[in-house]
């Protein structure tokens, strides 16, 4: 007997074991190779939208169906195929009883879940805006369905409690009075119809409520609903008042902050038809709502509803290319209203929502300081000065009645200074950026590489005296407490951003786009530093700022007053004061259409490496009209920005769509492309 096998005796028994164990493995894995051969007698070809960003593949593959998965593998599920080599993911989008493929087909390896997550319209929809936006439907896929979470999937949709009671119609009816043609477009969307409106809400309007009473309608009527809006924030307070209307479990909110677990929980509600009301932020354009009968966007010109991801779609034409493909209605809401909504309504696609001219001049007031004579008179600074006599005036009165909201554009304490003497801007020694304070008791420190500047000396004049001309909102809440010591001042701004505030008397001091909601609205508005939103540079900035002043004021409550600190004699300071955004809008479309600009024409911007922009510009086949503006450098890069009349928009978006597929071919340098950029 060898020495091996007296010091391993056991080793002949491990061997016979080890072989039954692989001979097993063999068989089995030959049965399941003839199980997957074996391919499905009904349908058995699945054309599966591949999981692949690469715009040249950017269209289904048909792949063969295993006769194991011919239940499992229907559309909308997910996949597991092999493409160019690997396992990738995908999406069943159709089943077919043949296939145009000439060869044999490869079968699919998996399905990962029976679960369809994509519906129909949603696959439809993102073809859509692929082609409209020049990108490629996996990109979409990837904005539309969240990823799965495998527990979650497992658990039942519980069924909504029973429909609005029969008095939903009425009741919104009601709640809509004010409006004029508001009873017919409710009627219209009770009995299945599909109006479309542009809303202008009065100023202090509950304009959640008015959208629940919306939804109810739309409800009523056997259809579903879907609200976007710009943040958490306004998607609570909606979803609140759909709780109100329409009663607890009768709607979801979907957003991308409340866990993977909760948003797929509620995702999947939607898609198994458990709920037919959907609110939420600009993801929630693509929930798969069965039966939709009503969109709406409010507050379309927020820039968060502009996706920063690839493709770049907006949620207002989403939500408008739904609406178009499903046969749904559809509201474009807000206080202030943008050039795409005014556009809308000069086409005639739309119709006008708003209150007459008794009801906006009994909710609110709008004053610019020292706009009249009497003014002066009262304050000779008042035109100069940034918090005039005017102001301590008005939080006075609105301190007396509950909670005042003061607005200021910038975030901080102290975010610029200047030398005393000749206004020259202080600069750090070091790295030559813009000095600032961060506090009442800290030295002068530079914004860039956080220098301290102690000793600091003009550089023109010498002189070491300091001012501010660009306060923050931490520095305006120190002097409002200092006026009014006896008064509650609290910041909403940066990263403390309050939801609410208490209807007691109070200082608000908060940023654009931070104002908390006061309980029963604010006393009094005031906005400061109107000059800083006006000097952007920018399409956009008029309009923009008007927008975010007319959300601060809206949130006054009736009867309530607003001043504003700034030019009187500004188109936009007007429009707010008369509270006058159609005309606003309506002036800013005519310059916009006189000088061939959005909403007029069609626009898209090509950013990268300028021999790439060159490369892209030449092998662009571009429709006859178009114009090519640049190439001009932008943030050490090249940028070029293509126009075209808007008949001619969707010849651009192929012409894109068809360079994006041969670059992505012949592996050129990457070229970033954006149709209808939300900024020039």
């Amino acid at each position: 007997m060898s020495p091996e096998r007296l010091e391993h005796p056991e080793l002949p028994g491990m061997v016979r074991a080890t072989a039954r164990e692989s001979q097993a493995k063999a068989r089995a894995t030959r049965a399941r190779r003839a199980a997957t051969a074996e391919i499905a007698d009904v349908d058995p070809v699945a054309r599966v939208l591949v999981d692949v960003a690469l715009a040249h593949l950017d269209r289904p593959f048909d792949y063969a169906v295993p006769a194991t998965m011919a239940d499992a593998a229907q559309p909308g599920v997910r996949v597991k195929v092999r493409f160019a080599g690997q396992d990738v993911d995908g999406y069943v989008v159709e089943r077919a009883a043949e296939s145009d493929h000439a060869g044999r087909l490869v079968p699919l390896r998996r399905v990962v879940s029976p679960e369809p997550v994509l519906s129909p319209q949603v696959a439809a929809l993102s073809a859509d805006l692929a082609e409209r936006y020049a990108g490629t439907r996996s990109d979409v896929l990837r904005l539309a369905v969240p990823p799965r979470h495998a527990t979650t999937e497992k658990e039942p949709s519980e069924p909504a409690p029973a429909g609005p009671p029969a008095s939903a119609l009425a009741d919104a009816v009601a709640a809509w009075a004010p409006y004029p043609l508001s009873e017919a477009f409710l009627r219209h969307l009770a009995s299945s119809g599909r109006p479309r409106g542009v809303w202008a809400a009065a100023p202090g309007e509950d304009w959640p409520r008015l959208l629940a009473h919306a939804a109810a309608a739309t409800l009523a009527g056997g259809r579903g609903t879907l609200i976007c809006v710009p943040d958490g924030k306004d998607a609570d307070r909606v979803a609140a008042a759909l709780t109100d209307v329409l009663g607890p479990g009768q709607h979801v909110v979907l957003r991308a902050d409340v866990g993977p677990a909760a948003r797929y929980r509620d995702f999947l509600a939607v898609a198994r038809g458990a709920r037919r009301v959907v609110v939420g932020t600009r993801a929630a354009a693509f929930a798969p709502v069965h039966d939709l009968g009503l969109v709406v966007v409010w507050d379309d010109g927020d820039d968060l509803h502009a996706e920063p991801r690839a493709p770049y779609p907006h949620t207002r034409e989403t939500l408008l290319l739904r609406a178009e493909r499903e046969g749904a209605a559809a509201i474009v809401g807000g206080f202030a209203r943008t050039v795409e909504a005014a556009y809308l309504l000069r086409t005639g696609w739309a119709q006008e929502l708003a209150p007459p001219r008794v009801l906006v001049r009994e909710r609110v007031r709008v004053a610019v300081a020292g706009a009249s004579d009497f003014d002066l008179e009262r304050d000779a600074h008042a035109r100069a000065s940034r918090m005039p006599r005017q102001v301590h005036d008005a939080v006075r009165i609105g301190l007396a009645d509950g909670p005042v909201l003061v607005q200021t554009p910038r975030a901080g304490y102290v975010l610029a200074l200047a030398c005393e003497r000749c206004r020259t801007p202080a600069r750090c020694a070091a790295c030559a950026g813009p000095l600032a304070l961060t506090g009442p008791g800290t030295p002068p420190g530079c914004r860039w590489c956080g220098t301290a500047a102690p000793g600091w000396a003009c550089g023109e004049c010498g002189h070491r005296g300091l001012r501010a001309p660009v306060l923050g909102d931490a520095r305006t809440a120190e002097e409002l407490g200092r006026a009014f010591p006896g008064a509650r001042v609290v910041s909403s701004a940066g990263e403390r951003v309050l939801a609410e505030v208490e209807g007691r008397p109070g200082i608000v001091v908060a940023t654009p786009g931070a104002e908390p909601v006061a309980e029963g609205g604010y006393a009094v508005a005031v906005l400061l530093d109107t000059w800083l939103l006006l000097g952007r540079a920018d399409l956009r900035t008029e309009e923009e700022a008007l927008r975010r002043w007319s959300n601060a004021v809206g949130l006054v409550r009736p009867g309530g007053r607003a001043l504003v600190v700034g030019d009187a004699a500004h188109p936009a300071l007007q429009a707010l004061v008369r509270w006058d955004h159609a005309g606003f809008a309506e002036r800013e479309t005519a310059e916009r259409v006189a000088a061939h600009l959005p909403p007029a024409s069609r626009m898209a911007t090509l950013t990268g490496d300028p021999g790439a922009v060159d490369d892209a510009v030449t092998l662009l086949d571009l429709p006859p009209a178009a114009d090519v503006l640049g190439p001009v450098e932008v943030d050490e890069q090249s940028r070029v920005v293509l126009r075209v009349p808007r008949a001619q928009g969707p010849a651009l978006s192929r012409s894109l769509g068809e360079l994006q597929r041969v670059r992505a071919s012949r592996k050129l340098d990457p070229v970033r492309i954006q149709v209808d950029p939300p900024s020039l």
